[in-house]
């Protein structure tokens, strides 16, 4: 994608976004993504050798490969958002094999999904993309619905396919959050244990979250303390939501924070919200990578390549997007995720 297509498609928010250049935290205090990231990051943990192979394997796969970049194809929404309301825009996505098809073709560096997806093609396609395991799910056939992550298979189950990683959720500040750390970190050791990399999606979930009509879950502060405790559990990628408020703190009157979070380390810039997410994984050491969010037709080109050049100014490590892709023909799918490495290689889109 040519730099006058990206600017084509921002619109107006073009200058606004691509010339950004005065964000609160410095671009020389975040460790910044590139091609020796396992050098220059994880050699100095306590990952194990095969972890560190682990995490190579996924950063030097597909059009992103050793650029410290990732573009993953995420497709676990069957069990929450069922497979008819994933699937049914594009049916061809209930057989598992063309999910892995289309990271493979669209040149992502890694394929998440589900025990079941994932183990059904195994013997075929775990040796040519990396495999990321989703472990635990919210499903939505009980009634009434709930918001709980519960465990659907084990470590060792992710390590017989091949998978090179698991991913998981936790829903921070839900009534159920405290058992889902435990669950989770238990899951992470044991599969750093294993040689596995650990990726987290952190996400926020709390009615008091929405006050006076206004939604915080994806406020920079409370998601940045998701990321944090993410860190916390040795995620080595944490996956957020991009950040669209900030303030969560203020409103909801409780939890800590402090004025200087607003004033000194934010604004109200998406890549100075985006920031402040990397600043709390570690100044950047475990990579952000955002999520690509729900499909809504026509504008989802526009709308991926807007929240790539946000997580990629602000510091993150790349995308993960999923429905914007699979609930397109096959083709679409895949200029989609193209259009999104595109960012991620182009030397007119830099750090802020």
């Amino acid at each position: 994608m040519k730099t006058s297509d990206i600017v084509s498609l921002l619109g107006k928010e073009g200058e606004s976004l691509l010339q950004f250049s005065n964000p609160k935290i410095s671009k020389s205090q975040i460790h910044v993504p590139g091609a020796d990231w396992v050098d220059r990051i994880f050699s100095q943990t306590n990952r194990s050798l095969p972890t560190l192979r682990s995490i190579q394997q996924i950063l030097g796969s597909g059009r992103l490969a050793d650029t410290g970049y990732v573009s993953i194809l995420p497709v676990d929404q069957g069990i929450e958002h069922s497979a008819g309301a994933s699937f049914a825009p594009n049916p061809m996505f209930f057989d598992p094999e063309n999910i892995v098809k289309l990271a493979i073709d669209a040149g992502c560096n890694a394929v998440a999904s589900t025990y079941g997806v994932l183990g059904s093609v195994a013997r075929k396609y775990a040796h040519k993309i990396p495999f990321i395991v989703k472990i635990n799910h919210n499903e939505f056939l009980s009634y009434p619905n709930k918001f709980d992550q519960i465990m659907f298979g084990t470590i060792e189950e992710a390590w017989n396919m091949g998978a090179v990683a698991v991913g998981a959720t936790i829903y921070f500040g839900s009534d159920e959050s405290a058992r889902q750390i435990q669950e989770v970190s238990m899951a992470f050791e044991k599969a750093h244990e294993l040689g596995m990399a650990t990726i987290l999606w952190c996400y926020t979930r709390n009615n008091a979250f929405k006050v006076d009509g206004k939604d915080y879950h994806t406020s920079a502060d409370l998601t940045g303390q998701a990321n944090h405790l993410g860190v916390t559990i040795q995620a080595d990628i944490i996956k957020q939501k991009l950040p669209t408020n900030n303030g969560g703190y203020l409103a909801t009157k409780h939890g800590k924070t402090h004025p200087k979070v607003y004033s000194d380390l934010s604004s109200d810039h998406p890549i100075d919200l985006t920031r402040y997410q990397v600043a709390n994984c570690y100044m950047g050491r475990a990579g952000l990578i955002n999520s690509g969010g729900e499909s809504k037709g026509a504008s989802d080109l526009a709308e991926a390549v807007t929240t790539a050049i946000i997580n990629k100014r602000a510091g993150g490590q790349g995308l993960i997007s999923g429905r914007k892709a699979f609930q397109k023909p096959f083709d679409e799918g895949v200029k989609l995720l193209n259009a999104i490495q595109d960012i991620y290689l182009s030397k007119d889109v830099t750090v802020a």
